[in-house]
């Protein structure tokens, strides 16, 4: 009998894309206002079924987004996807940025905003909560760029019904201290469950990170498929009881070598700038900042793979703006955002902001 799926994620090895994170937060996060301007109400849908036309805009449209996910041009004004939208369709784009999935369910079960860009260890919550609508994609024109793999990805399409846009995808990678390294990238994951004397003649106990949260134990299943072929793994995301029982104990022998488990970004970048650690899982938001501090970090994909995140566009089921978070969702894929990546950076994500690039 296999184990049933903890969360749903991309695996990097089998969907080959490339690994992004969001950039730097915007200068404020925006809490929901009341409707700029009165708006025809959105055409009537069947009871608990999707919007069947987008009409007039509602004048505005509260997103719940993680940092640097809507930019207008604060970070940098060369990267801008909020102000043409907004004059296009009157919607005025209101932002609340969240720091973790768990902050943005709590915020969807509070109400109050329209969309969400809910990551993969929250949007299957927010579907068998109730929390969103399903998506007719028949009203969302860009739907047909977007790769059919993440069309249908299992982490928003139930029964057949999506549940969201996707919007940006990448892999989880191995951050690390070049100077701790000794300028040699880690080959393995092994530096984050072994111990082992590093290229500077110190432990690695007490100097690396693991990420808070059960979708964690998809990397311990991953290294195991590699180390440990007689477990017969083949998907870290769906294991037997064995396969689930050996991911456990390997991260419990983790547990003595790890000082702190890390889920805000921020916090961990503070930790490899002043707490001493030199190694984790990461995403290639902490990598892209740390750098252009001039922290000596570089990041890797080890020999055993790495896993994945997708995060997808959601609407409330109570949305009050209905029509402009349609036309949201058609802006946040349509080709003419484009213009704002830079080349090779559309493996990665829509309107991929400046920090991206090096990772695209």
């Amino acid at each position: 009998m296999r184990y049933p799926r903890f969360f749903v994620f991309l695996i990097i090895a089998g969907m080959l894309l490339a690994a992004c994170a969001p950039p730097a937060a915007p200068t404020a996060a925006v809490q929901p206002t009341a409707a700029a301007t009165e708006a025809p109400a959105a055409p009537a849908a069947e009871p608990g079924g999707p919007l069947q036309a987008v009409g007039d805009g509602e004048g505005q449209v509260d997103i719940i987004a993680w940092a640097g996910y809507i930019e207008r041009g604060e970070t940098d004004p060369n990267y801008d996807w909020v102000t043409e939208f907004e004059k296009e369709t009157s919607c005025k784009v209101n932002v609340k940025v969240a720091a973790t999935s768990d902050e943005m369910v709590a915020l969807m079960n509070e109400g109050g905003f329209d969309l969400v860009t809910a990551s993969g260890d929250a949007s299957l919550r927010l579907i068998s909560g109730g929390k969103v609508q399903e998506i007719n994609t028949s009203l969302i024109p860009s739907w047909s760029t977007v790769d059919e793999r993440l069309q249908n990805a299992p982490w928003h399409t139930v029964d057949g019904k999506h549940f969201g846009v996707p919007y940006q995808w990448g892999s989880n990678v191995l951050m690390y201290n070049t100077e701790a390294f000794g300028g040699a990238a880690p080959t393995s994951w092994e530096v984050v469950f072994k111990q082992m004397e590093l290229a500077d003649g110190a432990s690695n106990e007490g100097r690396v990170q693991a990420f808070d949260g059960p979708i964690y134990i998809a990397d311990a299943a991953l290294y195991l498929k590699a180390h440990n072929p007689e477990l017969g793994i083949e998907d870290p995301y769906a294991l037997t009881r064995e396969q689930f029982d050996a991911a456990l104990n390997l991260l419990r022998e983790q547990r003595k070598l790890v000082g702190r488990y890390w889920h805000d970004a921020f916090i961990q970048m503070d930790d490899f700038k002043n707490e001493g650690v030199v190694a984790s899982s990461s995403w290639p938001f902490q990598v892209n900042l740390l750098k252009a501090e001039g922290e000596p970090i570089e990041s890797v994909i080890p020999s055993e793979g790495a896993t994945g995140w997708a995060d997808t566009t959601m609407m409330h089921v109570d949305a009050a703006h209905p029509n402009c978070a349609y036309k949201w969702l058609e802006h946040s894929i349509n080709p003419s955002c484009r213009a704002t990546w830079r080349p090779g950076s559309d493996r990665c994500r829509r309107c991929s902001p400046p920090a991206q690039a090096t990772h695209c």
